[in-house]
């Protein structure tokens, strides 16, 4: 197996970002989903230079990217981003995308559960095909109840990519599974053959090694279910904004560099930016402890 890092979890450039993981020994990158930000030529000379790769990318479903959307022209829309976001990691030679169906924080339904369901499969057919065309594995992935209402496991996960091709993937994240799964061992073990992707973050979802998951276990399993890919590190630390804080210099009080969107997303999902010593701490220390396992 090989250790990739997403690169949207701080704001700072891609060169810094590859600059870091470089130094750590990390083997790939997994590159967010903003195609409009990236040179591909560019960021392919750096991963190049710096003797990496690119894994693939996540879907930043934010803001009216939905293929769930009762507005069929939304729906359009959001195919043509995540095609573009399929694009970009073509470009620079890489391998996957997991697509989160649904946008992230809409948890109040559009449409009737049938309708939905309907509409998630043709906007996932027109993404398979064009990925499958270009040479792309599509990976769906779920995640947790507080985030969207659409795919939280890997059952869910599993049915919609069946419906939509015979390539058509899942992609799994330790964090999501540990709060939706009834027994995240077993939920790997039903992935066989379409797990295309693994997302790795501790139940708190701090860098792994810091919570209470069991990480010798998940690796048992995905060897015993054959996949031996990329473990992507996609940790987003719960800032903790009381004088209980256990790291007093987490939190980037003046962040730059962050889109409204990108702003959102990180208040949304850890309420705040984190300070490049926190997220310098969080990056090692997540290499540390799969280095050891793998």
């Amino acid at each position: 197996m090989e250790i990739s890092i997403h690169n949207w979890m701080r704001a700072e450039s891609v060169e810094t970002t590859i600059k870091r993981i470089a130094g750590l020994g990390y083997d790939k990158l997994e590159i967010q989903g903003s195609p409009e930000l990236y040179d591909t030529k560019k960021v392919s000379k750096l991963l190049k230079d710096h003797g990496l790769t690119c894994w693939g990318s996540v879907t930043l479903m934010l803001e009216d990217r939905n293929l769930l959307a009762k507005d069929k022209t939304q729906r359009a829309k959001s195919v043509q981003y995540i095609k573009d976001v399929v694009t970009m990691v073509k470009e620079l030679d890489g391998q996957m995308v997991s697509v989160v169906p649904g946008t992230v924080g809409k948890i109040i339904p559009d449409g009737r559960p049938d309708e939905e369901w309907e509409w998630a499969i043709e906007g996932m057919k027109q993404i398979y095909e064009y990925a499958e065309s270009v040479g792309i594995l599509i990976g769906i992935e779920p995640i947790n109840r507080f985030e969207t209402y659409f795919i939280n496991r890997g059952d869910q996960a599993l049915a919609l990519a069946e419906a939509v091709g015979p390539k058509c993937g899942v992609c799994l994240d330790t964090f999501h599974m540990n709060i939706e799964e009834d027994n995240t061992y077993d939920a790997i073990r039903r992935a066989k053959g379409r797990l295309v992707g693994f997302h790795v973050a501790d139940s708190n979802r701090m860098a792994p090694g810091m919570g209470t998951i069991n990480w010798p276990k998940i690796i048992e399993t995905l060897r015993e279910i054959n996949y031996d890919q990329v473990l992507s590190v996609e940790f987003c630390p719960p800032l903790d904004r009381t004088p209980a804080n256990p790291y007093p210099n987490s939190i980037d009080l003046n962040p730059e560099g962050l889109s409204p969107e990108q702003k959102k997303f990180l208040e949304d999902h850890g309420s705040s930016s984190v300070t490049e010593e926190f997220y310098a701490m969080l990056t090692k220390k997540s290499i540390e402890t799969l280095r050891l396992l793998i």
